[in-house]
């Protein structure tokens, strides 16, 4: 009883710090959003046999270094920043050095556009919970949230999508879903996540095909 307790009351702490990462965050990635992957790796890890409590931890911990890469404008991987914090938090938390470890590494590797492979299940969960809550109805509503941020337009279909910039004012939720959103279910690592991902992109298949037939006036 006395580890278990240990365990709880490290997970409800590091919840607590990484909450206070989030004062000044963009609605985009904001806690709200650590909230739904975490609710997401609880699933997804559950049926998949994961460690439940590196799960927890990393998925908490998982978007810490984002006020870094937003500062930097995209020059700062978020990624790498968040691993280098729970490097330093984890070492004063009962955690073994083995899950610290697969903390540290599911956080690096979780980002889309990043170069580390996630190489453990953990680590593999964590990575399908946060690209499942960019696609689907949420993922819609935070590309159009994350667009307003920027200063994007509702939609710019006169311009080449390949030639435009992330971070910029020509980042518009439509340009978001054809270059990285459309291909996220592709890239799930776990059986229960491709699930999820497919019922979720059809979903923003539909919807966008709407949207453009709404805004070129057809229906």
């Amino acid at each position: 009883m006395v580890v278990e307790k240990s365990v709880i009351t490290t997970i409800e702490d590091i919840k607590a710090f990484a909450m206070t990462r989030f004062s000044n965050a963009r609605g985009s990635h904001d806690w709200d959003h650590s909230q739904r992957v975490h609710n997401l790796c609880m699933h997804i890890g559950q049926v998949e046999g994961a460690d439940l409590d590196v799960l927890e931890i990393a998925a908490y911990l998982h978007d810490v270094g984002r006020s870094h890469e937003d500062a930097a404008e995209g020059g700062i991987c978020h990624a790498e920043k968040g691993a280098e914090i729970a490097h330093e938090l984890l070492a004063a938390y009962p955690v073994s050095e083995k899950q610290r470890a697969n903390i540290v590494h599911s956080i690096r590797c979780h980002r889309f556009r990043g170069n580390h492979r996630p190489e453990t299940l953990e680590a593999r969960v964590l990575f399908d919970a946060d690209k499942l809550d960019a696609i689907g109805a949420v993922g819609i509503g935070r590309a159009f949230l994350f667009a307003g941020e920027v200063g994007a337009k509702l939609h710019n279909p006169c311009i080449q999508l390949e030639d435009t910039k992330p971070y910029t004012n020509e980042d518009t939720g439509y340009r978001e879903y054809k270059l990285k959103l459309s291909k996220i279910k592709d890239r799930m690592l776990t059986k229960e996540g491709r699930r999820l991902a497919e019922e979720r992109h059809a979903f923003m298949e539909m919807f966008f095909q709407r949207f453009t037939q709404e805004h070129e006036g057809h229906k």
